[in-house]
Parts: C-alpha cells; sequence; structure tokens
C-alpha cells in the first residue's frame, strides 16, 4: 500500500527521498502510468492531423489559459572553487495533462553543461507548454561532475517545490540551495497564454560565427527576456524546438545577435 502525504496548500520544497511519493499525492487523479516516464506530448501547434474523407478540414481551436513559463536558471553558488563546472541532472514540471515530467532542463552524465558560477545554465526544455490550471509540481536533481566516477560527484541540489498560485505574476528569483551550492530559478505565471512554438534552421554558412537568440514575452506591462540560444555555428543545422507561453493577443519578439559585433536582427509575432 503506498503512503500518503498531506500537502499543505503553499509554496513548499521536499527532499526528493520522498518526492516521487509527493508528486503522486499532488497528482493523484494522474498516476495510472509509470510516474517516472517523461512526458509523451509535443507541442501541439507540430501536430498536423488529416480531413476524414467527404468531410472538410476543419481549424483547430486553442483554448488560452495560464501557463508558466521558466525564464532563467543560474548557478548561484557552488563549492568547487575552480571553473569550469560541469553540471548534469535535470529540473522538470509535472501538471495536470498526465502528471508526467516535463524536461525544462535535462543533461546526461556522459553529455554534462560546461559553466562557470554566476552564468546561467541554457535550457532543453520544455517539450510542451506547462498549464497552471491546477497546482504544479517542480522537481530537480543536479549534480556537479568531480571526477571519472559517479560515486566521486557532489550532490547541487535534490528536492521538490509545489506551486499552485495561478494568478498573473512577473518572474520572481527562487534559489534552490543544497548541500554544494545553490541555484536560481526565475520563473512567472503567465495570464490568459497560448502555446508558441519556435524553430530556426540556419541554412547557409560561409564561416563560423556564434549566434545568441533570446526572445522576449509580455508580462503585466513589461517585456521579459528569455535566452534560448547561445553558441557556436560552423555548419548548416536546425536549433531545437523551443516552447514558449505567450499572452493571447501580445506580441513575442525574438532578437538574433551575431558574434561579439552589435549587428542584430529583430521579428516580432502576434499570439493569435
Amino acid at each position: 500500500m503506498r503512503s500518503q502525504i498531506a500537502i499543505p496548500r503553499r509554496l513548499l520544497i521536499y527532499s526528493s527521498r520522498v518526492s516521487s511519493q509527493i508528486a503522486a499525492t499532488v497528482m493523484e487523479p494522474y498516476t495510472r502510468t509509470s510516474f517516472s516516464r517523461k512526458t509523451g506530448l509535443i507541442s501541439t501547434l507540430l501536430t498536423t492531423t488529416r480531413p476524414m474523407i467527404f468531410s472538410k478540414a476543419i481549424k483547430k481551436l486553442y483554448f488560452p489559459c495560464n501557463m508558466l513559463q521558466f525564464f532563467s536558471v543560474t548557478l548561484a553558488e557552488c563549492s568547487i572553487n575552480h571553473d569550469p563546472i560541469e553540471l548534469y541532472g535535470y529540473i522538470a514540471v509535472r501538471d495536470d495533462r498526465d502528471g508526467m515530467r516535463n524536461y525544462v532542463l535535462n543533461y546526461s552524465r556522459d553529455d554534462p553543461i560546461i559553466t562557470q558560477k554566476g552564468s546561467s545554465i541554457q535550457m532543453t526544455g520544455p517539450k510542451r507548454n506547462i498549464e497552471l490550471v491546477s497546482p504544479v509540481l517542480i522537481e530537480f536533481d543536479m549534480r556537479i561532475k568531480n571526477g571519472g566516477q559517479e560515486e566521486e560527484d557532489l550532490q547541487l541540489i535534490d528536492g521538490a517545490i509545489s506551486c499552485h498560485d495561478r494568478r498573473s505574476w512577473k518572474p520572481v528569483k527562487h534559489r534552490i540551495k543544497g548541500n554544494c551550492g545553490a541555484v536560481d530559478m526565475s520563473f512567472a505565471c503567465v495570464d490568459q497564454a497560448v502555446e508558441a512554438t519556435i524553430e530556426v534552421v540556419i541554412s547557409e554558412v560561409h564561416s563560423s560565427f556564434s549566434l545568441s537568440l533570446r526572445s522576449f514575452v509580455y508580462v503585466l506591462e513589461d517585456y521579459e527576456e528569455i535566452q534560448l540560444f547561445h553558441g557556436s555555428i560552423d555548419q548548416s543545422c536546425g536549433l531545437r524546438r523551443f516552447v514558449l507561453a505567450v499572452s493571447h493577443g501580445d506580441m513575442m519578439i525574438l532578437k538574433f545577435r551575431f558574434g561579439n559585433s552589435n549587428v542584430e536582427r529583430r521579428r516580432s509575432f502576434k499570439a493569435e
């Protein structure tokens, strides 16, 4: 018989030793499937359908709802005194859409992200929007690669946060402290949002260059920045798909910066 844990209806932090039990309690109606699985849903804007025979295609309707949007993840503190630092692990969110992990970032030990104290950690997700129509659970387990064997690695942060405030708010930085450092997560509730999927393809490259891609989302009378990509491009390629929450009727701005110069390009899109 699975034990039950009472969850106070406020923002709390838990140890990951019981996070699965806590998640199972918070997401009680959604635990018919394996609880450790990641979400199998992809962005709905990427889904194509075919009309039935002898019928006309029907335009699919998307209804706005409040969504949770991550704006940044930063390595705020670290007990390691040298740079660079190799990090791996995950930050994931469970909502009531399927109750499974929707990864905001996910790095394996074999392919860690290399960063330094005070620097942002590039997000690799989410795979789809995070609906905030009921309480969501933010889980995290991040470690510092500290040698050739996994047993030598250091635990950075480990636990879970329950978030149930469904009112719109500006991005708030939450500092999660662990035994060997701290991570800052900045996220907000975007009011009456729709899911926006961004796909960028580099079609032609004459010589390698660095690219910075940022998005600006309107939240409570101001535009807030999300760093989507920062890295070197040396050949034609497609960047990963980015999924954002944008309030219905508002503009989303994409800003491209090339190299170390001030050369920038902007594109804006209206969420309809």
